[in-house]
């Protein structure tokens, strides 16, 4: 199931889209993927401006215990220098194993676990 959010001009879109597995094997065929090209990465030891953000972040959602995802982008987007930052570490939280994400009532609420 792919479910699509989003607007339109001024329409709001929320489709979903169902698909079993001949469906997937089908549209499977149809897409080549190119190999992304690889960027040197730094060595492990060096720490980044990221890796520091990224424990700012985990930090303050420590220490809340638990935020609001719209309060939680406005204080991500501050920490990170725009709106657009601030997302990609919401992004980021969703996918990390010290943090639960629940839907709250009017917005996704986000819990430290540890």
């Amino acid at each position: 199931m792919v479910r699509i959010r989003g607007q339109i001009g001024a329409w709001p879109v929320d489709l979903t889209v169902e698909l079993d597995a001949q469906d997937w094997a089908q549209l499977a065929q149809h897409i080549t993927l190119d190999a992304p090209p690889v960027a040197p990465q730094a060595p492990a030891s060096t720490p980044t401006a990221n890796d520091a953000l990224w424990q700012t972040t985990l930090e303050l959602l420590r220490r809340a215990g638990q935020v609001e995802g719209p309060q939680l982008l406005e204080q991500l987007a501050g920490l990170a220098g725009g709106e657009a930052a601030g997302k990609r570490l919401l992004v980021r939280l969703r996918h990390c194993t010290q943090v639960r994400m629940e839907a709250g009532v009017d917005a996704p609420i986000y819990h430290w676990v540890g």
